[in-house]
């Protein structure tokens, strides 16, 4: 999975895990094979109760409709996934961590043509290759990514975190802490950051400020890095 930074409006940078290459194209033969088994269906469907050839067009176009519009109308109404999409857990997000809005998701799917059904997927998994934030052309266009929800497992899942030889402490109020609670404050600002959610960083902040019982001079983000890494420097060099 390939790493990329983005800055929010305000000004905190978070780490999306671009959904590499492999991963999109197996979420996409999953739904090809849903909608493959949807089609063989349909044409029993039409088939058992041909009356006319009017009848039967219509019933066509409206079993076709689901075809269509799949990948639109899953990712709309499942949170930027199709069932693909959730088998294999990756999500449409905007670049910024956010939920895109319909018109994203429509700008993404109408360029599905371009990228996808006319070349085969070619495109989209040239430019997925080169843009650098997993991005085929219709995200380019719809301000959109992939992102893998399969985190790699790594230093910020664990307790443990590398602290500078010349750091220098701030609040050794930290120590009140035990290592669960740090554990999960560094998993709660984690997934925070993840999913956007600011609001829970700003309560995650106040409550770590209150069990510690100190008066945070830095912004709620520079607060919660700094007392995970004073933990980190006490248990560490004392």
């Amino acid at each position: 999975m390939k790493e990329f930074q983005i800055k929010t409006a305000q000004n905190i940078s978070i780490s999306q895990n671009a959904a590499n290459v492999g991963t999109r194209i197996g979420a996409y033969l999953i739904d090809s094979l849903i909608i493959f088994f949807y089609i063989i269906f349909a044409i029993f469907a039409i088939a058992g109760s041909v009356r006319s050839m009017d009848y039967l067009w219509s019933l066509y176009t409206l079993l076709s409709l689901p075809v269509l519009l799949y990948h639109l109308l899953f990712e709309i109404f499942m949170n930027g996934q199709s069932p693909g999409k959730m088998a294999l857990k990756i999500r449409v997000v905007k670049l910024d961590g956010s939920k895109p809005t319909m018109s994203n998701y429509f700008i993404r799917w109408l360029t599905r043509l371009i990228d996808i059904t006319f070349t085969s997927g070619g495109l989209a998994i040239l430019w997925i290759l080169i843009s650098g934030k997993g991005q085929r052309i219709g995200d380019l266009a719809a301000g959109t990514t992939v992102i893998s929800e399969q985190s790699p497992i790594g230093l910020r899942h664990t307790l443990l975190q590398e602290v500078a030889e010349d750091y220098v402490p701030k609040y050794p109020q930290v120590m009140s802490l035990t290592d669960r609670q740090i554990q999960n404050i560094k998993q709660i600002k984690f997934e925070a950051l993840r999913s956007g959610d600011f609001d829970l960083i700003d309560k995650l902040a106040k409550k770590t400020a209150s069990m510690m019982q100190v008066e945070p001079e830095e912004k709620n983000m520079s607060f919660l890095e700094r007392v995970i890494t004073d933990y980190n420097y006490y248990t560490q060099k004392g």
